[in-house]
Formats: structure tokens, C-alpha cells, sequence
């Protein structure tokens, strides 16, 4: 249910088995009516290294970038790119 307030699933781009570095991207968004990123926002944040982590990997990198409102009663959407490094 993307565009209330909810997060879509983390995008995770195409690599090969046993690459360096992974590259993740989460869009997190705004509350449905109000302003403040909305706690399931920071838990798919959270899941998302989590996951990443339990594969052998630590984040190297975060950057955040604004993508624009979602329009009628949304908040903006920030787009959060973690790049991970594999543990060797």
C-alpha cells in the first residue's frame, strides 16, 4: 500500500554470488496525515540492515535523497542508498 504512508520493500540491485558490495536502496516515507517519518519507515530501515548484516555484510555507506510528495494528504519520500561490504 504504497502512497499511505506505508514503505515498499527495500530494491536490491542485480549482482553476482559472492560480490563485494551490495547496493540497497529503501524508500522511507512520511506519515499519512502529519508531518515526521512514521515508525515503520526506521523498522524497514532496520530490517533491511539487519538482513544484510546476517548475510555477511556491514554497511559501508548511506545517503539520502528527497523524491518528491505522493500528493493529496502524503508526505515526501526519501530514498536512503546503503552501500554494503562484504566481511571477509
Amino acid at each position: 500500500m504504497s502512497g499511505f504512508g506505508f514503505d515498499s520493500e527495500a530494491l536490491v540491485a542485480a549482482g553476482n554470488a559472492g560480490d563485494m558490495y551490495k547496493v540497497v536502496q529503501v524508500v522511507l516515507t512520511e506519515k499519512f496525515i502529519g508531518t515526521g517519518s512514521g515508525v515503520a519507515s526506521l523498522t524497514n530501515l532496520q530490517n533491511t540492515i539487519n538482513e544484510q548484516a546476517a548475510c555477511g555484510y556491514r554497511l559501508h555507506t548511506i545517503s539520502t535523497t528527497a523524491s518528491g510528495s505522493k500528493g493529496f494528504l502524503g508526505g515526501d519520500k526519501i530514498q536512503a542508498t546503503m552501500v554494503f561490504e562484504k566481511v571477509l
